[in-house]
């Protein structure tokens, strides 16, 4: 594979993500809600520009460059492609869950990460509400965690697709059946259970960090259950809709 076909299943990926989430939206909504979409539409494309100018493709040119160097501990394994593309998407969410919780914890990063939880709305668009400097503040953890793991860029590839359906599925203002949410919700992310981390006040928007995988909160113990009956009010407190440069601005100011 080379870096052309890694951008361009990312990009369909991304796209069929979107068609997905809209749709579950559209045919079992939890609250209709209208999202926001100006604000989070805007800071995606910046996100995109910024990330796109600094990084494009470096999480391949990384895999490749450690495939070609035999570095990481899956090519100095030499595990079968089915093992390694499983044992990517595992560590790679598992860092995604630890880089989460970090943005909870830790003030300079949560100053980024609150334009996230900004949004009053809780739908699709969500999870495309991203500041670009969070973005960037990530990019060298992922990167060092495909170098250590020996990730094969299909592997990447395979976590990014993962990832990208899992983020707007469960940002999403879907309900689920109650049966099915909870079959599901012991394995993966259910919009339920995310929703109850957006929420504006109280101890549950530090649990239900993870994004692919519930089982890293129930394992290190920030596990909230949730449901769809569950009404939860999500944003910040005393924070209403912001402008798109507000949003922008919000690192330097902290709220709670």
């Amino acid at each position: 594979m080379d870096e052309g076909t890694f951008q361009l299943c990312r990009a369909s990926a991304f796209g069929l993500a979107v068609v997905l989430a809209f749709a579950l939206q559209s045919i079992t909504p939890h609250a209709r809600l209208r999202g926001s979409w100006p604000v989070n539409g805007g800071l995606w494309f910046l996100s995109a520009v910024v990330v796109g100018l600094v990084c494009g493709a470096c999480a391949f040119s990384v895999a490749d460059w450690a495939a070609r160097q035999q570095v990481g501990l899956l090519n100095w394994a030499t595990t079968p492609m089915w093992l390694s593309l499983v044992v990517t998407i595992i560590t790679l969410d598992l860092i995604s869950y630890g880089w989460h919780r970090a943005n909870h914890r830790i003030a300079v990063l949560w100053r980024f990460h609150q334009v996230h939880h900004s949004d009053p709305t809780f739908t699709t668009s969500t999870g495309l509400r991203f500041h670009p400097g969070e973005l960037l503040l990530s990019l060298p953890i992922r990167l060092v965690a495909v170098v250590v793991l020996g990730a094969p860029a299909v592997g990447v590839l395979a976590f990014e697709v993962v990832f990208t359906f899992a983020n707007l599925v469960e940002h999403g203002d879907i309900d689920l059946p109650q049966r099915g949410e909870r079959v599901l919700g012991r394995v993966f992310v259910t919009p339920a259970l995310h929703r109850r981390h957006h929420t504006r006040m109280g101890p549950e928007r530090d649990t239900n960090f993870g994004t692919i995988f519930s089982g890293w909160d129930r394992l290190l113990g920030t596990f909230t259950a949730s449901d769809s009956s569950a009404v939860v009010d999500t944003g910040l407190p005393g924070l209403s809709q912001v402008t798109l440069t507000e949003a922008l601005a919000l690192p330097m100011h902290v709220r709670q």
